[in-house]
């Protein structure tokens, strides 16, 4: 963990909570998660690899985890960091969406495939995930776990090919039969495409519909 000497504000608008505003270090603990003085936050509505997990590109395990928690290091250095919270996380962490020098923290992050984002409690911040995947960036460049999965010992390894050109909806074949999955919808980046299996990519619904895949549901 590294300590930068940054100046912060950090704003929690929580009921009656008043405005907490100091002056002191911002202390990096991983890709997602930062302490402003005494104030632990999670960033909100992304999900970063954890600091031990790994990845997998271009046949090799490579160390995301410890890559996406220098990539918020890096962003936060020597600038001045802006919090405004959205509640607390169950370990009394505060949630807020954060801003360095006045760049969305949340979203530059996932818009380097340094984070996930995290549908379960926000889907703000998709877009800037379909686009780091088109590019193949960070996690999209080859095989990723979500950090959720990671955190729980799933064995569920999602995949993350680069997007095909326009061609952004998956093909995927599960126990429920041939399913297409739209991009935004709430499955979609675990969703994996495995050729072998005969899963595909498709550039229209009507393509997918004429090819046997049926629409998911969400």
């Amino acid at each position: 963990m590294v300590t930068f000497r940054s100046t912060f504000v950090l704003i929690v608008t929580l009921l009656a909570t008043p405005l907490l505003a100091a002056e002191g270090g911002v202390r990096v603990v991983d890709g997602d998660t930062l302490w402003l003085g005494a104030t632990e936050v999670r960033l909100f509505g992304v999900d970063a690899p954890e600091h031990a997990q790994t990845c997998q590109r271009a046949g090799a395990d490579w160390g995301c985890g410890g890559w996406a928690t220098g990539v918020l290091q890096a962003m936060v250095a020597g600038r001045e960091v802006i919090c405004d919270g959205r509640g607390t996380d169950r370990y009394g962490r505060t949630l807020a969406v954060c801003r360095a020098d006045g760049a969305d923290l949340n979203a530059a992050l996932v818009r380097a495939g340094a984070a996930f984002a995290y549908r379960k409690y926000s889907t703000v911040y998709v877009p800037e995930e379909q686009a780091a995947q088109r590019e193949g960036l960070g996690v999209w460049a080859g095989t990723a776990q979500t950090p959720e999965d990671f955190r729980h010992g799933a064995a569920l390894v999602r995949a993350a090919e680069p997007v095909p050109g326009d061609c952004a909806i998956k093909g995927n074949i599960s126990s429920g039969g041939k399913i297409y999955h739209r991009p935004g919808q709430e499955h979609y980046a675990e969703t994996g495409i495995d050729p072998a299996r005969g899963e595909r990519w498709f550039c229209t619904e009507a393509e997918a519909r004429a090819a046997g895949w049926r629409a998911a549901r969400r």
